[in-house]
């Protein structure tokens, strides 16, 4: 009877909001984490605005903002899922998991909470760059439908990008390895179309910086926002994140699963 309570549907859910609170409240604790998701990214953009947000406006025409804030937010939900897969490595080697996995605990709460916790932290993130941004003049001109979308573009791209971190954070032993992938993330900002406009970087380099991850959503989120094409953006930044959870996501679940019995 404790095994069937412990693997039904009731279990997985409360189990799942007592991790995921666990987890919320240990990133909320961890001052890495904060810098990551909340502070470092606000400073980015108050950075950028002050620093090429003016050459920007007089080169385009438009408010650089409208670009600058999504990819402010696309960093922070990217830089936050390298500092919580560091942490999930900690937690591996701690014995953490292995302890969670001999406890009358639902097997599945302990992946599932992950990907609720990492969804809320990047919501969180999210808001935090758009008050910074409301106060430096960003606003939404498309109604409140857009601006839902708008806020779930980094959730979905930042859990696309955290299934990739995970996958190798729990099968990787050096911690170093997963914080590399910063250097991933901060090639994707600078050859992208929120940093300065497509037409100001070589021709040869167009096509790559235009149809690269950061920057359709980029895209996506500045049609959403202020004007411009929003449906072949949206489009691709679901299938750049569909691809990439349908690349790591199994690698990920058998990766957690195996640390975990360690």
């Amino acid at each position: 009877m404790a095994e069937q309570r412990e693997t039904s549907a009731v279990s997985l859910v409360r189990h799942t909001m007592i991790q995921t609170e666990r987890l919320l409240v240990r990133w909320a604790r961890n001052p890495v984490t904060l810098l990551e998701t909340l502070l470092i990214p606000c400073l980015l953009l108050l950075m950028l605005n002050i620093v090429v947000g003016g050459q920007i406006e007089k080169f385009t025409g438009d408010d650089a903002l409208y670009g600058s804030v999504p990819m402010v937010a696309l960093v922070g939900a990217l830089s936050g899922a390298v500092a919580s897969g560091v942490l999930l490595g900690r937690e591996r080697d701690e014995g953490l998991l292995a302890r969670f996995w001999v406890l009358p605990v639902h097997r599945a709460s302990g992946l599932v909470s992950r990907i609720l916790a990492e969804g809320c932290r990047i919501l969180l993130g999210t808001v935090a760059v758009l008050i910074v941004g409301y106060l430096l003049g960003f606003r939404f001109h498309n109604g409140p439908l857009a601006a839902l979308v708008f806020l779930a573009i980094p959730v979905v791209f930042g859990l696309a990008f955290a299934t990739m971190v995970t996958a190798v954070a729990v099968y990787s032993a050096k911690a170093s390895l997963v914080e590399g992938i910063t250097i991933l993330a901060s090639l994707m900002m600078f050859f992208s179309t929120g940093f300065v406009p497509l037409v100001a970087f070589p021709t040869w380099i167009q096509p790559v910086v235009h149809y690269q991850p950061m920057s359709v959503a980029v895209d996506a989120m500045r049609g959403l926002s202020d004007h411009g094409p929003i449906a072949e953006p949206l489009l691709l930044t679901l299938a750049w994140s569909g691809g990439a959870l349908l690349v790591f996501a199994v690698p990920a679940a058998v990766g957690f699963r195996r640390a975990s019995r360690r």
